[in-house]
């Protein structure tokens, strides 16, 4: 593959591997000093991914919330916020959504039937860019790398997850564990059953370890 960006997957769990349970009020397993963290790490990537399923599910701004990070930004030449990526193969996606109306650039990587969609209704919000007939991880990541990005924060959810780290796509893995347990049959993971590099006997490599209030930011290298 071509050169592309360091991919970083930033996640918050449950004990039992949930990153949200089945209510109709997203789950929030962070405290605060996570949260905070979180924006750092944010304000740290030239752009940030979420999937098209999150999108729909959560309807997150996605932005850099400290306007002294985003002050910083500034003053190292970056734009005020990184370049905010979705990815969504039917191309099911609302021109409502807040993601569009807040913070800096857009773009989305989708299939071609999945452009057609979204061409016209989001015209003027985001740049649609198709990877044939399936979304091929790996052009949306060369695109990303042509579009100046080194650094990219994925932020879920669970099936986009599991496509970087089956693909063997994943630089590091920064993990929250939060001290709940969810139990709901139904409720997204984490990750789901996929062949992964390596296989069940492959050992990540421990990078480091924090606590963060009542949580544990575990950090791996696939």
């Amino acid at each position: 593959m071509a050169e592309r960006p360091y991919v970083l997957l930033s996640v918050a769990t449950s004990i039992d591997g949930y990153i949200d349970d089945t209510s109709a009020e997203r789950l929030l397993l962070s405290n605060a000093a996570d949260f905070d963290r979180v924006d750092q790490v944010r304000a740290e990537s030239d752009a940030i991914l979420v999937g098209g399923n999150t999108l729909r599910s959560d309807n997150p701004r996605l932005l850099v919330n400290s306007e002294a990070r985003r002050a910083a930004r500034v003053a190292a030449g970056k734009p005020e916020y990184p370049l905010k990526v979705t990815v969504t193969a039917g191309g099911g996606l609302d021109r409502g959504l807040k993601f569009w109306h807040f913070g800096g650039e857009k773009v989305v990587y989708t299939t071609d039937a999945g452009a057609l969609k979204l061409g016209d209704s989001l015209d003027g919000l985001a740049d649609v860019v198709s990877t044939g007939g399936a979304v091929d991880f790996g052009a949306m990541l060369e695109d990303l790398a042509a579009r100046g990005v080194r650094r990219l924060m994925v932020e879920g959810g669970g099936r986009v997850h599991t496509q970087f780290l089956s693909l063997g796509l994943a630089d590091e893995i920064q993990l929250a564990v939060a001290p709940l347990l969810v139990g709901e049959a139904g409720a997204p993971r984490f990750v789901y059953p996929a062949e992964f590099p390596g296989g069940s006997t492959h050992r990540m490599r421990l990078l480091g370890a924090e606590t963060v209030g009542d949580v544990v930011v575990l950090r791996y290298a696939p």
